[in-house]
């Protein structure tokens, strides 16, 4: 088994790191709020450190599972972040959504130091994390991926390797714009025969088996149905990763009228007062009076 640093333990890491510790493995926490990984080690045991680079210390593997590039520059890159100590041949692997710069940066720091780098954003939310079956996308070199795919096994079910790094986040990338349009379809769906008085869960129950089925629709249309809207990825985490689409987009030349509209409509919900509602508010703001 592995001695692990995890950095980051939000509504993502905390159960990540959990995971780690039931694979067997030998995990030293840190997180920002002390009182957040002191919880974590109350509930699993192990170990915390004050600072990143003092968790990294004499670790094989280092995951980083922040907030933005900000964040991971700080966590990686700070007067105490991991690079600090991060040692020959360890593998940083970061679960954070962020930009592939960021990503390539991070690579060519740490080959710079002779250890290994992964970019390996996460999919499935906060249900995905704590049932331990995180889709994972993954850049970076083969043999890195070899060496760190069997560790990130303990909360992955479908951790696939994408080519070079930068790649995970361009993943990332796609998922995040096929969610933004499917999740708006959904909404003016549900929206649709809300007003058309018919039966949602009937209709729902028909229309998910065939080409209109989706997660979204499989996961969301009874809370959608019942107007509660506190489940699964926050409207402010959205729009960050739009964000980091949107400008992706720009420097490519892709195309994305749809993506960027979307985005908008995370906007208005933001001003309705529901950056914390999960992605399927998008129906909220279709409802007669907030138009």
């Amino acid at each position: 088994m592995a001695k692990v640093a995890f950095i980051g333990l939000g509504t993502m890491g905390y159960p990540m790191a959990g995971h780690l510790v039931k694979a067997g493995h030998e995990v030293c926490v840190y997180n920002r709020t002390l009182s957040k990984a002191e919880a974590w080690v109350a509930e699993y045991g192990h170990r915390l450190a004050e600072t990143p680079s003092a968790a990294a210390e004499g670790a094989e593997f280092v995951m980083t599972c922040v907030g933005n590039d900000n964040d991971l520059a700080e966590v990686t890159l700070g007067d105490q972040g991991v690079l600090k100590t991060l040692a020959k041949d360890c593998i940083l692997i970061d679960h954070t959504t962020a930009s592939a710069a960021i990503a390539r940066e991070l690579d060519a720091a740490c080959k710079a130091q002779g250890a290994g780098f992964l970019d390996a954003p996460v999919s499935g939310g906060q249900a995905g994390a704590e049932n331990g079956v995180l889709g994972v996308m993954v850049g970076g070199d083969q043999d890195t991926f070899a060496r760190g795919e069997p560790v990130m096994q303990a909360y992955g079910k479908a951790i696939k390797h994408l080519g070079e790094a930068g790649n995970g986040q361009l993943t990332k990338m796609v998922n995040q714009i096929c969610i933004a349009g499917l999740v708006q379809g959904l909404a003016e769906a549900t929206h649709f025969l809300k007003q058309s008085g018919l039966d949602g869960e009937a209709v729902f129950d028909v229309i998910q088996h065939g080409a209109a089925g989706s997660w979204q629709m499989t996961n969301r249309h009874q809370t959608m149905l019942s107007d509660k809207f506190d489940f699964g990825f926050a409207v402010d985490w959205m729009r960050k990763d739009l964000s980091l689409v949107l400008d992706e987009a720009r420097r490519n030349g892709a195309r994305l009228p749809v993506t960027a509209l979307v985005d908008q409509f995370y906007a208005d919900v933001q001003t309705m007062g529901g950056g914390r509602w999960d992605t399927s508010s998008l129906l909220k703001r279709l409802e007669p009076g907030n138009d």
